[in-house]
């Protein structure tokens, strides 16, 4: 039987980040694979805000590597937002299947953006540091996400090793 939302506060905090996720990815993060005609003025400035703001220079000039992570963004991580917003408010339980997958996938990628701006010669190290004020907590909750859906899905291969256990079964 499927548990209230409110009895699961770690899903709340998924669910809220997923949430956010999703309309950020379409206001900023996959501004570049829109066509010119689709991007709206509001589209340009904030980005334009964020690059001034963040000196972001994956935004700026992207590394090619950048431009396959956008894709995964737009290929997997849209889709998967959708999907999770869905299945966390229904206690779905695939979700630490998928969302094991998609914190490993994240966490990777963002470890990736982390080392590399990091070394950039080209902003401040001011400019750095407000930079990973968006990038850490990004990775941090990845690194969360992925313990805690480990920890769930070894949870339910335990019970399951356990009821063979005892059955007397023999598992491969």
């Amino acid at each position: 039987m499927a548990r209230p939302l409110s009895a699961r506060k770690r899903d709340i905090l998924y669910l809220t980040f997923f949430i956010i996720h999703l309309p950020i990815m379409f206001a900023i993060d996959l501004y570049p694979i829109y066509p010119e005609v689709a991007k709206p003025t509001w589209m340009t400035g904030l980005r334009e805000w964020y690059i001034a703001t963040y000196q972001d220079q994956f935004f700026v000039i992207p590394p090619a590597w950048f431009n396959v992570y956008m894709w995964m963004e737009a290929l997997y991580h849209v889709p998967l937002s959708v999907w999770a917003i869905g299945a966390l408010t229904r206690d779905d339980p695939k979700v630490p299947l998928h969302l094991l997958l998609f914190a490993v996938q994240t966490g990777l990628t963002t470890l990736t953006c982390i080392a590399d701006y990091l070394s950039w010669d080209n902003i401040s190290q001011d400019a750095k540091v407000t930079l990973g004020a968006l990038y850490v907590p990004y990775l941090a909750l990845a690194v969360f996400m992925g313990v805690d859906m480990f920890g769930r899905l070894d949870a339910v291969i335990s019970r399951a090793a356990g009821v063979k256990a005892a059955s007397g079964k023999k598992g491969l």
